[in-house]
């Protein structure tokens, strides 16, 4: 029964998966998560609804997974730029402004529906909060390995909250979006002091 569904989920090509991801972060800037159905998704995509069911399951993990897909660039572990501080910079310089802007809006709506939708939650954790903590462990053990950062500070345990909540308190306390500028002068007087690296 697993390599039957393997099979299935495989049919989907990356480019056509990639317009599908789009079409439903698409219709979640315009109506929201509880308001967004697999009905909406399979006629903005053209799709049956029954392939959407059978390659992710549900409306959460498709949400999810979009999202994660839409994070420019990739894994955090996949930047290797030498320094701690390159690798935070190399991060944030994967998305301009505008992209910055968008992901901050639709975030800010789903993080109100993670909160009575368990489904979504669970998703959320598996798809993108564990894999992103884990991509952020793996850059701040290399700084530990190059020496810059010292293996017992407790700021460590930190880094996704900094990272994140700098992002998302932009605009509750600033009323501004999150711009490149912001994050990278929020990167050198707060996260890098933190941890005890170097900023320059």
């Amino acid at each position: 029964m697993t390599e039957v569904t393997t099979a299935r989920r495989s049919r989907i090509t990356p480019e056509r998966q990639a317009e599908l991801y789009e079409a439903v972060l698409d219709l979640l800037r315009e109506v929201g998560y509880d308001a967004l159905t697999m009905d909406a998704v399979a006629a903005r995509t053209r799709s049956s609804k029954a392939t959407l069911y059978r390659q992710w399951g549900g409306k959460a993990e498709l949400v999810a997974k979009a999202v994660r897909h839409n994070k420019p660039g990739g894994a955090a572990g996949a930047v290797d730029t030498g320094s701690l501080r390159g690798d935070l910079q190399a991060l944030t310089l994967r998305s301009d402004d505008c992209e910055m802007a968008q992901n901050s809006a639709l975030l800010r709506a789903l993080a109100m529906a993670v909160h009575s939708n368990p489904d979504l939650l669970q998703a959320f954790r598996e798809h993108l909060i564990e894999p992103e903590t884990a991509e952020f462990r793996s850059m701040l053990q290399r700084a530990v390995d190059r020496g810059e950062v010292r293996p017992d500070n407790p700021a460590m345990a930190y880094i996704v909250h900094m990272m994140v909540g700098a992002f998302a308190a932009r605009t509750l306390i600033d009323e501004q979006p999150p711009t490149q500028a912001f994050l990278l002068s929020y990167i050198d007087a707060v996260v890098l002091p933190a941890l005890g690296a170097s900023t320059s």
